[in-house]
Order: structure tokens, then C-alpha cells, then sequence
């Protein structure tokens, strides 16, 4: 699973499961908060209620045998119930009074009712006017259908007093419905606001998580582009890929970037070095146990002959030596460098045939080798002693596997160049090695051949130049061509 879909499900699971708490303790406070604030408006009613009744209750007025349309209390509240309302109550539309108000005496016998249902009914079995009879709080919620808690009733009472001595009770009741409508609201602005608050957290989730797998992915492409050339990569003959700038990125991750570019300054190149040590070391092996065999016998006494041959072998070994180093030295430094230096101007493959050719006219004429220059010229944006090296790579390559007095023939033609020589040409099987780091082959006399890096050489050039390396084998002989036609 990657980086951003964990930090994105963590950061849901737990923003989920926070809303989902906070949620649902709101919604289960929202019933209760509701009903304990109707409860103490319906306590401070009853009470003032209460105080307005007990003059006509102490006078009689609000007995049963009097009629209630006597008690100036009675006629105040029933012109309350019957006066029209239209009130709006935050977003709630209020049209009527939803109290009910009743009377009882000292026995728990109605008296009034403002619903003019239950005059004459006995509640002093009801627990809210039974305690308040006996001076306790009375307050009770019930039911009408059993099972229907939607027909729940608040019922608050207060006792009526006159001389310290309770003459009877009046109760406030009050249907949960009434206020259902407003549980009904708080909870749905409750829920929308929930699921706003999830989406909105949603959002942000994904935008922290967006960003900091950018980040992360800066600093994992930073890192995938800063790792130096395997040995495998460097036999591969790939350019060394330029150096990345460090990215920018905030905080701990600006520090861990500036670490990996320390990191990276310290180990560049090492897998690169170590391969090369442990190739030149390989290769250094023979030239050195030469040497070291003949410099062993020329301590003893030997014939004139014997010596002189054993002194050459000395020279020999030591050029075999210096030259193995000086082109390490050189492929080294091209496989240092990523690009060309801007050409000043068009250089001719012509011209670089014909200076490669001057240098080792010398050694095709100790063998007998002819060099014939063929082909129109053509030119391109690069660079000229390059060019000249890989091309006098390829002679140098050529001369040492071609038969004394054969030739060999460069071929130009548009963006390419081509080396022809009379040799025994090359395995096919073993074509597709040759540009191999050390990689060679045995010279037609049996001889072990050159260092294995003329070729790694050419090789380096042109991918340089953009362009190709490629071999055929045309029985007789082997061309080498370079293409500078070729895309990267």
C-alpha cells in the first residue's frame, strides 16, 4: 500500500472515529438538555402560576361549587389559551399554547382545568401532586400510549400556599411533542453540521496527505537520481546522469534532503571506483608477472641473447603498462562527463579520418597495411579531437588484427563513418561484447591483444555525441561504424 492511501485511511480512521464519538455524545445530550431546560421553565411557571391562584383558591372561588367562571385566575388563563399567536421562536413557528393547567385542593380534587377535561378527578395518586402535598418537588413524565414515548407529558408542580399552609396544587404539564420539533432541528443541524465538518476534514486530509507525498516523492526521485553508476550500469556504458538540484521542501524533510546530498557528495562514485579497481587489478596481473619473471632471470647469468630478450620483454610489459594506464586515464574522464562542450563550429569527419590516419601511418606501414580514405564528406557540431580519437581507436583496433600487406578502407557518408579492415572478423556470439570495459579478443598470431578499452573508448564518444557504435562482421574482416545520426 503506498505512502499517501495509509496517511489518507489513517487520517480517516481516526477523524472518523473522533466525529463519530463527539456525534453521537452530542446527539444523545441533545434530547436531555432539552427537556431539563423545558422542565425549569415549567418549574418557574407553576410556581408563578401558584402565587397567582392562591387568592381565589383561599377565597373559595375556584371550588367545584362555585364554578370556576368566578375566580378572576380561571378567566385570565382560559383568555390566555383562546388569544391567537403567531410567534417564531428562532426558526420554529409557534401558533398556540401547548400548556395544560390544573387545580387541585388540598385532597387532590381538580378544581380547574384549563383543558375542561378532568374537573372533579381525583390525582392525589399522581406522584407530582402527591409530593408536592406533602412539600417535595413534584414532577413526573407519562405516557398516554404506553408504548409510544412520542405521547410522553411533562407534568411540574408547585404547591399553593396561603399562611404557610399548602392549600392545594397546580400542576403546568406540557406534551414532548411540543418540543420535539426543536429536538427534530438541533438534531439535523447537529448531523449536517457533522457531515460538513467530515467533508471539510476530508478535504484537508487529502490536501496535507497531496502534499506531503510531493514531498516525499521529491525526495525519493532526488534520491533515485543521485545514485552513483552500479558496476553493471558501468560495463552498460551509460552516461553518468547529471546531478539533480536538491529540492526544496520545508522542515524535517529540507534537512533530511540536505543529508542525502551530504550523504551523496561522501559516496559518489564508490561502486564505480571499486569496479574499476577490481578490473585493473585483474588486468594489471599479467603485465606485472611478466615483468617480474624477467626481471627474476636477468639476476642469473644468461647468453647475450637470452638477456636481450628478457630486457625487451621488460619494455614491452612496461608499455603494455604505461598504455593500459593512459587509456584508463581517458575513460575515465569521458565517463566523468555527462555533455559536450558548446563546438565553436562544424567539424569535418574528413578532416578527423585524415589526422587519425597521419598518426599511425607509420605503424600500417611497418605492417604493409594500406589506408584508403573513401566517400563524401560531411559535417557536424562536434567535437573534433574526440572524433579523432575514437576514429584513430578504431585504425589502432583495426591494424592490430588485420594481415600484413591487406588495407584498410574508411568509408564516409552522411553523419557516419566506417573502418573496414581484412582481419578474421569477430564471433557473432561475442559481437554484442565488444566496447566491454577490458573486454578482448585473440589477435590472428595467437597473441593476447591490446587493453580492452580502445573500443570502451569509441564507445564513450559517442554516446556523448548522441550517437552509435556498431559492428558487422563481413567475411573477411570486421567494420566498425560510428552513426552520429542515431537518436540518444
Amino acid at each position: 500500500m503506498r505512502l499517501g492511501i495509509r496517511l489518507l485511511f489513517a487520517f480517516f480512521l481516526i477523524n472518523g472515529l473522533a466525529a463519530f464519538f463527539v456525534l453521537r455524545v452530542f446527539m444523545a445530550e441533545i434530547k436531555p438538555s432539552v427537556r431539563k431546560v423545558t422542565e425549569d421553565t415549567l418549574v418557574e411557571t407553576a410556581y408563578l402560576l401558584a402565587a397567582q391562584a392562591s387568592d381565589d383558591l383561599a377565597e373559595g372561588k375556584l371550588g367545584s361549587g362555585s364554578g370556576s367562571s368566578n375566580s378572576r385566575f380561571a378567566q385570565h388563563v382560559q383568555a390566555a389559551f383562546q388569544q391567537p399567536l403567531r410567534v417564531w421562536i428562532w426558526d420554529t413557528r409557534k401558533a398556540a399554547l401547548d400548556l395544560r393547567v390544573t387545580v387541585t385542593n388540598a385532597q387532590g380534587r381538580v378544581l380547574f382545568d384549563s383543558a375542561g377535561q378532568d374537573v372533579g378527578a381525583d390525582y392525589a395518586r399522581w406522584r407530582n401532586v402527591a409530593l408536592t402535598l406533602r412539600g417535595e418537588y413534584g414532577a413526573r413524565t407519562s405516557r398516554e400510549v404506553a408504548t409510544d414515548e412520542a405521547t410522553s407529558v411533562m407534568y411540574v408542580s408547585a404547591p399553593i400556599v396561603r399562611d404557610g399552609a399548602i392549600l392545594g396544587v397546580l400542576t403546568v404539564s406540557k406534551p414532548a411533542n411540543a418540543v420535539q420539533s426543536i429536538i427534530d432541528s438541533s438534531e439535523s443541524k447537529m448531523l449536517r453540521g457533522g457531515v460538513l465538518f467530515l467533508l471539510l476534514s476530508a478535504a484537508v486530509g487529502f490536501a496535507i496527505t497531496w502534499w506531503l507525498v510531493v514531498q516525499v516523492r521529491k525526495l525519493r526521485s532526488y534520491a533515485q537520481h543521485v545514485q552513483g553508476p552500479t558496476l553493471q550500469e558501468a560495463q552498460g556504458h551509460l552516461l553518468p546522469p547529471k546531478t539533480p538540484e536538491v529540492p526544496d521542501v520545508p522542515g524535517e524533510l529540507g534537512d533530511l534532503a540536505q543529508a542525502m546530498d551530504s550523504m551523496r557528495r561522501r559516496l559518489e562514485g564508490r561502486d564505480y571506483i571499486e569496479g574499476y579497481v577490481r578490473a585493473l587489478t585483474h588486468e594489471l596481473k599479467s603485465p606485472v608477472a611478466a615483468i617480474r619473471g624477467a626481471g627474476e632471470l636477468l639476476q642469473d647469468d644468461l647468453p647475450a641473447a637470452d638477456r636481450a630478450m628478457f630486457a625487451q620483454q621488460v619494455v614491452d610489459q612496461s608499455l603494455r603498462l604505461q598504455n593500459l594506464i593512459d587509456q584508463l586515464m581517458q575513460l575515465s574522464q569521458l565517463e566523468q562527463r555527462s555533455e559536450l562542450a558548446p563546438a565553436g563550429a562544424h567539424t569535418s569527419l574528413r578532416a578527423c579520418a585524415e589526422q587519425a590516419m597521419a598518426q599511425l601511418q607509420a605503424t600500417a606501414a611497418q605492417k604493409g597495411i594500406q589506408l584508403r580514405l573513401q566517400g563524401e564528406d560531411s559535417q557536424g557540431a562536434w567535437d573534433a579531437a574526440l572524433v579523432t580519437l575514437a576514429i584513430s581507436n578504431l585504425l589502432a583496433n583495426a591494424l592490430d588484427f588485420s594481415p600484413a600487406h591487406s588495407q584498410i578502407v574508411l568509408s564516409l557518408a552522411p553523419q557516419r563513418l566506417s573502418v573496414q579492415d581484412s582481419g578474421p572478423g569477430v564471433p557473432d556470439s561475442l559481437l554484442h561484447r565488444l566496447g566491454e570495459r577490458f573486454f578482448t579478443t585473440p589477435r590472428p598470431n595467437g597473441e593476447r591483444s591490446g587493453t580492452g578499452l580502445g573500443l570502451s573508448i569509441v564507445q564513450r564518444i559517442m554516446l556523448l555525441h548522441g550517437g552509435r557504435l556498431q559492428f558487422a562482421n563481413t567475411q573477411p574482416g570486421l567494420r566498425a561504424s560510428l552513426d552520429f545520426s542515431a537518436p540518444d
